[in-house]
């Protein structure tokens, strides 16, 4: 790999999905732009972005692409293959996003979400060979996927696309033997390709970040956040970590935990070891909120906030908050409830943690009401 893979001074990359909302709930572009400043300033340049993040490439284009140097940052955006179509074709996608972006090229590019249900799509658009296209007539400079699925496809597809030049995997210390994720048994197969790792969620959606101070004591005054980066980055074949950041409080400790990075020792790795073992002793649901699920549902149930409920009344004390939280959502008209489901399937077709949503709505009524 040449020196474009040297992000500078550390691995902290910027994701642009769960950015900072107004009060209308649409992206903060003000307190967005400071907090991509900042993160620049502390010698930081990698941002990752996708063709389905609403609003995401054009915040790019506002904050960071007309406001700084072409040199002074990478950029990574995805082609999203849930939504080619007759009328999207991958090169109409890829035209819209240099538009969306006010890009010529991305430094990075990558297919979105690759799993086995996903593959025929992309097969369908030799959405593969477009891309080694687009690398040759330089409009993307590197080229690699998002992956959630088996150790085994993930070697399947390496193997037949040597010109993957990098992964987008799932990894944090809850995941990292999961029977669903698998998180370590990916990172061996891209490590025994010799493939540079973008890790995603590493603080899975913030759900690591957001414990009960009971489950995080053996960390001690240190943050539960900056264990789950830590964890993350320390790894081998690490290109860069990504945190979707939504505050500039989340940036200044995230910056604080990779200034400068230290791995974890030996008593740390121990202290994760009784907190993962805590987690998984309540059954948190491990949802990351990537809300790839909602679009589809005919019933327009809010999934992932309602699995958040669900997952703060299993570590909270006080169960009134979610139930409150849970009640104003239904009230506001912005979810269906819970027993609306009609089980139709469409949400657990597109969720990348393979999570059985149908059976999980079915158990929500009774903890939220």
């Amino acid at each position: 790999m040449d020196n474009l893979f040297d992000l500078n001074k550390g691995k902290l990359g910027f994701g642009l999905m769960r950015l900072p909302k107004d009060g209308s709930g649409k992206i903060d572009e003000k307190e967005t732009a400071s907090m991509v400043d900042r993160f620049l300033e502390a010698g930081f340049t990698y941002f990752d972005t996708a063709y389905v993040y609403p609003g995401s490439e054009e915040i790019f284009r506002k904050t960071i692409g007309s406001r700084h140097r072409r040199d002074s940052y990478t950029i990574a955006s995805k082609m999203s293959g849930w939504a080619l179509s007759k009328e999207k074709s991958p090169e109409k996608m890829f035209e819209e996003q240099l538009e969306r972006t006010g890009l010529d090229y991305f430094d990075f590019y990558l297919l979105h979400s690759v799993q086995k249900d996903h593959l025929p799509t992309y097969e369908k658009y030799d959405a593969w060979s477009y891309c080694a296209k687009l690398k040759k007539e330089g409009k993307i400079r590197h080229f690699g996927f998002s992956f959630h699925d088996t150790p085994e496809l993930l070697d399947k597809l390496l193997n037949e696309h040597p010109e993957t030049e990098f992964v987008q995997l799932q990894i944090n210390y809850l995941d990292w033997t999961s029977p669903r994720v698998q998180s370590e048994g990916i990172y061996r197969i891209a490590r025994k390709h010799n493939k540079p790792i973008i890790i995603m969620e590493p603080v899975k959606g913030g759900l690591l970040s957001n414990l009960m101070p009971e489950i995080t004591k053996p960390f001690g005054n240190k943050t539960p956040a900056s264990y789950a980066l830590r964890y993350a980055a320390g790894l081998d074949g690490v290109l860069a970590v990504l945190s979707g950041m939504s505050t500039p409080e989340q940036l200044e400790e995230n910056i604080k935990t990779f200034s400068p990075f230290e791995k974890l020792n030996e008593s740390e790795l121990e202290a994760i070891k009784e907190v993962k073992k805590s987690i998984e002793d309540l059954q948190v649901i491990q949802c990351t909120s990537c809300r790839y699920c909602t679009p589809g549902c005919p019933k327009k149930i809010a999934i992932p906030d309602i699995f958040r409920y669900m997952n703060e009344a299993s570590v909270l004390s006080d169960k009134s908050r979610p139930k409150e939280s849970y009640a104003s959502m239904i009230a506001d008209g912005k979810s269906g409830r819970a027993t609306d489901c009609i089980k139709c399937g469409k949400c657990e077709k597109t969720c990348p943690q393979k999570l059985p949503i149908r059976e999980l709505l079915e158990k929500a009524e009774s903890i939220l009401c």
